[in-house]
């Protein structure tokens, strides 16, 4: 089966390093970028958000490919051939891996996250996301959303498809180094994953999770610092998709 990464970038920051590891493992690629390059691999899209920088790649996927690998430019890839043969070996329709976070505060949340996920999708991974090409093309055009990588996977437990999330396979990457930076992200996150929702119609106890969530996230307080910037982030984003947050622009300002 013919696989092709589509390479997400906002700037081009970290375009060339990933474009190196790219060309290590062998597999075709294409970065959607929101700065001009020079460079055969890369094309311009000015930046709207990841969803839109999806919609405009995946038109440009060469025909023959049966495998699409969504992957975010800042990211370092670790045993991604465990991640292609699983993939293939259990016939899934779409495969997610982890996050590795050498410093900050979610190093800690994804410890909790993951042995959620080991049971009940409540997310997914955009940081490498390998789905069939078939169902990419029906669920496309994505509509504006901040959690993306979500809904693709959503959309994909909506239509019966086979979900894998691979702990084997992961990617590096950099986060928020503290804690206030982390209630940001988290508040955008969640944000995001409520418009994901209302965009799909995922598993009954995954929107029981989601319904819930908002009641439950106080009792992430007693992780102190932590949980206290946790518990407005998701209430924060709650909030925001109650009033009418639509918008699928992600701005990475928690990264300042």
């Amino acid at each position: 089966m013919n696989c092709y990464f589509l390479v997400l970038a906002r700037d081009k920051k970290h375009v060339e390093k990933k474009i190196e590891e790219l060309s290590s493992l062998k597999i075709p690629y294409l970065v959607v970028c929101g700065e001009r390059m020079n460079h055969p691999g890369v094309v311009y899209r000015e930046a709207r958000g990841k969803f839109d920088a999806i919609n405009f790649g995946a038109k440009l996927i060469p025909k023959d490919v049966d495998i699409v690998v969504m992957n975010d430019v800042d990211t370092k890839i670790h045993n991604f051939s465990a991640a292609l043969q699983e993939f293939m070996r259990e016939k899934a329709t779409i495969l997610f891996g982890t996050v590795m976070v050498r410093e900050g505060p979610q190093n800690m949340f994804y410890l909790f996250q993951d042995k959620i996920r080991r049971r009940l999708y409540i997310a997914s991974e955009g940081e490498l996301l390998f789905i069939k090409r078939k169902m990419l093309d029906e669920i496309l055009p994505l509509k504006p959303c901040k959690a993306e990588d979500t809904y693709i996977l959503f959309k994909v437990l909506e239509k019966k498809n086979k979900a894998i999330f691979c702990e084997d396979c992961y990617c590096e990457t950099e986060r928020t180094k503290t804690a206030q930076k982390e209630e940001m992200y988290k508040r955008k996150t969640v944000a995001g994953i409520y418009q994901a929702i209302s965009y799909t119609n995922p598993p009954p106890l995954t929107k029981i999770f989601y319904f819930l969530l908002p009641f439950l996230s106080p009792l992430l307080l007693v992780l102190g610092r932590k949980g206290y910037y946790w518990t407005r982030g998701i209430l924060l984003g709650f909030m925001d998709y109650l009033r009418g947050d639509r918008s699928g622009v992600w701005q990475t300002s928690y990264m300042d």
